[in-house]
Formats: C-alpha cells, sequence, structure tokens
C-alpha cells in the first residue's frame, strides 16, 4: 500500500490593484508567505508587476503601471 500523499497548504492574499490609467483589478492573489517580511503588503507589488508583464505577453496588451494596492475585503 502506498504511503498517503501531503497535501501543501498555500494560501493566498487577494488584492485590489489600481492602475495609473484608473483601470483596476480584484482579487490578485499572492502567497501569504511572500508578505511575512518587514516590508509587508508593500512586498505583494512586484509580485503583480511580474503576473502583469506575463498576463502582457501572453495577451500583446502591457498593462500599465501601478498606482495603488489594497487588501480585497474577506468574503464571508
Amino acid at each position: 500500500m502506498a504511503p498517503p500523499r501531503r497535501r501543501i497548504e498555500t494560501s493566498f492574499i487577494a488584492f485590489d490593484v489600481t492602475y495609473v490609467d484608473g483601470t483596476q483589478t480584484s482579487n490578485r492573489r499572492v502567497p501569504a508567505t511572500a508578505l511575512t517580511g518587514l516590508e509587508g503588503d508593500a512586498a505583494a507589488q512586484p509580485i503583480i508587476e511580474q503576473q502583469d508583464r506575463e498576463i502582457g505577453q501572453a495577451s500583446g496588451r502591457p498593462r500599465p503601471a501601478i498606482r495603488s494596492l489594497a487588501r480585497s475585503p474577506a468574503k464571508g
């Protein structure tokens, strides 16, 4: 009998992003482990910028610069 598989629990923090052109996206996920240092939520911006670069390359439409980030309201 094979040993039971271990589940890796990864928690994420969701952020709402506002861009310099006024557009917004909601619930952008950042691993909670990335936010444990002294930078706090500021550490989320380079992660979301990297996600934006990947999205822009895949879609052919680059995302504008980020104006602000805020944690998404907790659900339920």
